[in-house]
């Protein structure tokens, strides 16, 4: 079963962002199927009257966390598509969420990737994300 707990803290970790993007007063919605579905969509769509972000969230417990290079790929499709920044939003035990372009993914090989020390040194935090210092 630690599949399910894995599916429900990456559910959780989604909505919490809903919540701070619309308590900042943004919209944003969750993109159901986001992953599964045949077509490209991010797990996360918030805009406000000038900015419009695609965002791809993980949660997880680990120090590094891996991407499948065909998953960003989607990513950057259904942004070029749909006019949106694309944006990674991981979050990482003891740290805030922390939000880093496609671009700033290391690059393994096999893989891209983003470790802590990747994310505090060229990601977001949320305030910076919003354009709040």
């Amino acid at each position: 079963m630690p599949g399910i707990n894995r599916k429900a803290k990456g559910t959780k970790g989604e909505r919490d962002l809903i919540r701070f993007f619309n308590e900042a007063g943004w919209s944003a919605i969750r993109s159901a199927g986001s992953g599964s579905s045949r077509y490209p969509s991010p797990d996360i769509l918030a805009a406000n009257a000038i900015r419009r972000l695609a965002i791809e969230c993980k949660v997880t417990k680990d120090g590094k966390k891996y991407f499948q290079n065909a998953e960003i790929e989607q990513l950057l499709t259904f942004s070029r598509k749909f006019g949106a920044e694309s944006w990674i939003g991981v979050k990482f035990p003891n740290d805030p969420w922390y939000f880093i372009m496609p671009e700033d993914l290391e690059e393994t090989g096999v893989c891209k990737a983003v470790s802590v020390e990747l994310a505090k040194r060229r990601g977001l935090t949320f305030q910076e994300l919003m354009g709040r210092d």
